[in-house]
């Protein structure tokens, strides 16, 4: 446990949050029920969606993903047991003394399905000093059910220790947690299937803490095409749909994250919010720059869909946004590490930063936590990873895990430091850049 949770007090609850909690309660169990039917066989139905006078398969067929690497179980483990990197003192208590912000990926079910884990994992990150993270409550092609089942479950775990957490609704809810030394909890959805086609929705997202939400996930959506899409040459744009989506979102104080977003959609958004919104900031939460990569002698010929081109970073650096490369072992093409090092980690920042500045720049880790239980949503989830095995490929050369903040984030900044970063360019980077986009969009 944490040193700094010694001292603090413990929550008391009132009429409000027992009834918040008896509403949640019977929405878990009413969303639960469809939540456990879920299988392989039925996570890939033909549903069709009207856009723009046209019906668009969301699960054309079920898709075969192939475990390449099951004779491989060692794998299983790198991804929640990384190396822990040797950093200075000073570096240890850089981290601990500033406001620290990370992205992590997995919903429950996905990366975590016992509360021990969760719990461990937010323990390691407050011992080194990680202020908080945005953590994600729906990929792929969740419905608003499914989000309401998962809401309940990270809140009821969370509330196991209710002493250690803040729930964000405002930037100054990060700055307590700072203080206080609690963990701040700031939620995202990676989709907006969530939504079930009812734009109302959004305003109650918001109500419920999402801080920010993609368009789209890799496949097929209303809104628009994920990048599994255009890898495969399918990338329709933004849709009239995706514009009502956008409209309402920055109307609530919900940030647009473009990262899944295939290159012909995130152009889209990003023309259309610099025209309609300017001075509104839309970010990438996790990705990659495919200029980091595309030259290394071992580079794929395409690269790996999930990084994004130097014009999107700058489009969204235009806006006012923020681009946060993610610590991800198989994004890295041509290289696929077993464990990322601090030095990897600072030619992502290295590389953004001379790209579009030091104002412009975050962290991500986009933590998966445990493979093992990855590849199980992977294959119930199967037509939104029909990549032609590259994930599954960088995997099985043993680019399962990211690095995980608590192990590596001192390193990195011992590197940055070396690389003549100052004190006020890390801070801006490790939170100070989200923070201020927070600020700008939340409402």
């Amino acid at each position: 446990m944490n040193s700094l949770m010694t001292n603090a007090k413990k929550i008391k609850p009132n009429k409000n949050f027992v009834f918040v909690s008896l509403t949640l309660l019977v929405a878990f169990i009413f969303a639960s029920n469809s939540y456990a039917q879920k299988s392989l066989e039925s996570s890939a139905p033909l549903l069709e969606t009207k856009v723009l006078g046209e019906k668009y398969p969301v699960h054309e067929k079920k898709i075969e993903i192939v475990d390449s690497f099951s004779s491989h179980p060692s794998l299983f483990e790198r991804s929640k047991d990384g190396k822990f990197w040797e950093a200075s003192e000073k570096a240890k208590d850089f981290v601990r003394d500033n406001i620290v912000i990370d992205f992590f990926a997995s919903p429950y079910g996905t990366g975590w399905t016992k509360s021990e884990d969760l719990h461990d994992y937010i323990d390691r990150a407050m011992d080194v000093g990680v202020t908080g993270v945005s953590a994600t409550l729906a990929a792929a092609y969740f419905t608003w059910e499914d989000y309401i089942n998962e809401y309940s479950i990270w809140r009821s775990t969370m509330m196991e220790e209710p002493e250690k957490f803040i729930f964000v609704n405002q930037v100054d809810d990060i700055k307590k947690a700072h203080e206080e030394g609690k963990y701040a909890v700031i939620w995202n959805s990676q989709t907006t299937s969530i939504l079930n086609g009812d734009l109302k929705k959004i305003a109650a997202l918001r109500g419920m803490g999402i801080s920010s939400m993609q368009l789209v996930y890799n496949g097929t959506y209303r809104t628009g095409d994920g990048v599994i899409q255009a890898y495969k040459g399918k990338d329709r744009g933004l849709t009239v749909w995706g514009r009502k989506v956008i409209d309402e979102m920055v109307k609530q104080g919900i940030i647009v994250d473009l990262s899944h977003t295939g290159e012909t959609t995130a152009l889209d958004i990003s023309n259309y919010m610099l025209k309609r919104y300017p001075g509104v900031p839309f970010v990438y939460t996790h990705s990659l720059p495919i200029g980091l990569y595309k030259d290394l002698p071992d580079a794929t010929e395409r690269g790996c869909y999930r990084n994004i081109t130097d014009e999107q970073a700058i489009l969204a650096a235009e806006s006012g946004g923020v681009i946060s490369p993610t610590f991800t072992e198989w994004m890295m093409d041509g290289i696929w590490p077993e464990d990322i090092t601090p030095q990897q980690c600072a030619d992502m920042i290295d590389y953004y930063k001379n790209l579009v500045g030091i104002d412009h720049v975050g962290i991500a880790t986009d933590d998966m936590f445990d493979l093992s239980i990855v590849m199980n949503f992977v294959k119930q989830n199967a037509s939104a990873y029909d990549d032609d095995g590259y994930m599954v490929n960088a995997f099985d050369k043993g680019a399962t895990g990211c690095g995980e903040l608590a192990k590596i984030l001192p390193a990195v900044t011992d590197e940055l430091w070396k690389r003549g970063y100052t004190v006020e360019d890390i801070r801006k980077v490790y939170g100070g850049n989200v923070m201020r986009v927070y600020g700008e969009v939340w409402k």
